[in-house]
């Protein structure tokens, strides 16, 4: 059985969250322009063995609008449904712009273990790649770009229905991309490795940084570097989503690593 809930942030955004399962509690983050939905194939495995907490980050799903798109605001969405649900020190998974939340999380306040889903930490490549994009971002041309990104990212390795759901559940608004990338947009690469640097020294929590996107040895190498709990993991071919890909196998692997098996 399923509950939902919200809580309000202290910076006022309400935030939408639900409860599945029972056992030791995992808290799920989805990507950007996603929602809780998203992970369900991986829920209803999960919730064999846990209590599943699902939200919607603000500015997505159910939950408000906000007036900060930060990491660190997000983070907050994080704990203020850690604290609403009266839980202490959860494992965290999160998938894309949920790894990096997560992990920001992870760097503010008490959390068990920590996964990845297909999120590299180091910034400034995706900088790079991003400031081609701005423009196009910032106009009209916003909904085809996103769409294009979206469709390079998915690829054709998730099964035609799957695929078709999770298009169905994106809600691509301008105003909350643009507040949650407008760190890339605006931090000089220097800058932003700084903070980057800032988030994954705090992080002490084991970590596992699952890729279906190999990011390549170099970052490996970082990544060990920066958080010396890190475990590097790469299911190659299996692209951005490699918990949808595989959600049993995924589950599988989550179990394994927090723990429950």
């Amino acid at each position: 059985m399923s509950s939902i809930d919200q809580v309000t942030t202290d910076d006022g955004a309400t935030i939408v969250f639900e409860r599945t399962g029972s056992g030791d509690p995992v808290v799920l983050v989805h990507g950007i322009t996603e929602q809780r939905r998203t992970w369900d194939p991986v829920i209803s495995l999960l919730a064999e063995s846990h209590e599943v907490i699902s939200l919607d980050l603000r500015g997505h799903g159910e939950s408000s609008d906000a007036g900060d798109y930060s990491l660190q605001a997000m983070a907050g969405d994080v704990a203020a449904v850690i604290a609403a649900a009266e839980v202490e020190a959860p494992d965290l998974i999160g998938h894309s712009l949920g790894g990096m939340v997560v992990t920001t999380a992870a760097a503010a306040f008490p959390v068990r273990k920590v996964v990845n889903v297909d999120q590299p930490l180091s910034l400034a490549g995706f900088k790079e790649q991003l400031g081609a994009m701005e423009p196009a971002l910032r106009s009209e041309e916003f909904e085809a770009t996103m769409g294009m990104l979206f469709g390079a990212i998915t690829g054709d390795l998730l099964e035609a229905s799957e695929r078709t759901r999770i298009e169905g559940l994106r809600t691509p608004k301008q105003d909350v991309v643009l507040g949650i990338w407008d760190v890339v947009f605006s931090t000089p690469v220097a800058d932003l490795e700084a903070v980057v640097t800032e988030v994954t020294s705090a992080v002490s929590a084991p970590y596992l940084s699952l890729h279906g996107i190999d990011p390549g040895p170099e970052y490996v190498a970082w990544l060990e570097s920066a958080i010396p709990t890190a475990t590097v993991e790469v299911w190659a071919d299996h692209g951005h989503y490699p918990h949808l890909v595989e959600p049993r196998r995924f589950v599988d692997r989550a179990r394994q690593f927090l723990g429950t098996v």
